[in-house]
């Protein structure tokens, strides 16, 4: 537990948060200067004891609960950033879910400008793999440059996926399916994925492929042949990150090299250099 960086965060969020927005009177007692909801006004609101609220902010709850922590990220207005500072301040460890069910499936705009000016493909997906932005590289893997609408559909259904995803059936479908899987485990509400997953098990080429999907999720580092409409016959080294603002939203780069990989030796992984001691 960061007792410092728990109490800065939690004060901050608290002075954004006026007692009138909530029915409440601001406290007028000698000594109580400070902005926003009281302590006490934050028990009342959450109907917890007198001082849960004081004991968390201080750092003398040791192990606070989960449903705490929801419910002051909640009534404070945290975004997910926040939520994630939140429990690791408090917990030291990331949250479970994100704060927002659907908190992953918007980006601020400037995320297009930032994917144009990257010269390689790329691309951004939601957290149900719809596209939210892409460059022309990526636009132009396609044909008459149009991009799918979601990526895991393309991926495992189009028919046009299968030539330009060379060797579609032992070196992408066993790889992107297990993806799926896993975001169905960790949000089986989601529609968009409930579709694509029946889709998937219509599918006469797919469905086998998806019930023998295994628990590991390869993506970031990790090289695919592909046939690139303009380029033609090659391999993608993929990177992979995520929005720190959209959980389960995902960054994909893809570094094209045309070609036979086997000529290429897999580029070293990069670490930082060790300090220099006088």
């Amino acid at each position: 537990m960061d007792k410092v960086a728990l109490r800065g965060l939690l004060r901050e969020r608290r002075a954004r948060i006026t007692p009138e927005s909530h029915g409440l009177n601001r406290p007028t007692r000698q000594g109580r200067r400070a902005p926003g909801l009281s302590q006490a006004q934050i028990d009342q609101l959450l109907h917890r004891a007198p001082d849960t609220y004081g004991r968390l902010e201080s750092g003398r709850y040791g192990k606070p609960p989960a449903d705490l922590l929801e419910d002051v990220a909640r009534l404070l207005g945290m975004n997910e950033q926040e939520w994630i500072a939140l429990w690791r301040y408090g917990l030291g460890q990331d949250p479970p879910y994100p704060l927002n069910a659907r908190s992953g499936e918007e980006l601020p705009g400037v995320w297009q400008e930032a994917v144009d000016g990257i010269a390689h493909m790329a691309y951004v997906h939601d957290r149900s793999w719809n596209l939210l932005a892409h460059n022309a590289a990526f636009a132009a893997l396609f044909p008459h440059g149009r991009a799918p609408h979601n990526i895991m559909r393309w991926m495992a259904l189009d028919p046009t996926a299968r030539s330009v995803l060379i060797d579609w059936d032992s070196a992408w479908a066993p790889f992107a399916l297990p993806h799926l899987r896993g975001a169905l485990a960790a949000d089986p509400h989601d529609e968009t994925l409930k579709q694509i997953e029946k889709e998937v098990l219509a599918d006469p080429l797919c469905s086998g492929i998806y019930e023998r999907a295994g628990a590991h999720f390869p993506l970031d580092g990790d090289e695919r042949p592909l046939h690139h409409l303009a380029l033609g016959p090659g391999w993608v080294a993929l990177c992979a990150a995520q929005p720190m603002t959209a959980p389960g939203a995902r960054m994909i780069i893809l570094v094209f090299h045309p070609g036979d990989r086997r000529r290429h030796a897999r580029t070293a992984m990069l670490r930082a250099d060790s300090p220099r001691h006088p």
